[in-house]
């Protein structure tokens, strides 16, 4: 990502969530150690709003 992560940008944190809710690895997304903690941050926040889902038990 380019810039500062914003939790209110819904959209681009979608990218980073799996279907299930659950935050994609670093290795899936190709995210360098800080910007894969800033976007960490951001997804908790964007789910503290209930912006983004939390993560889902699987069945």
């Amino acid at each position: 990502m380019d810039g500062p992560v914003d939790w209110k940008d819904v959209a681009a944190l979608r990218t980073f969530v799996s279907d299930r809710g659950k935050i994609r690895a670093r290795r899936v997304t190709g995210l360098d150690p800080e910007a894969h903690r800033q976007v960490a941050r951001a997804i908790k926040n964007a789910r503290e709003m209930a912006l983004l889902p939390y993560p889902t038990k699987g069945r």
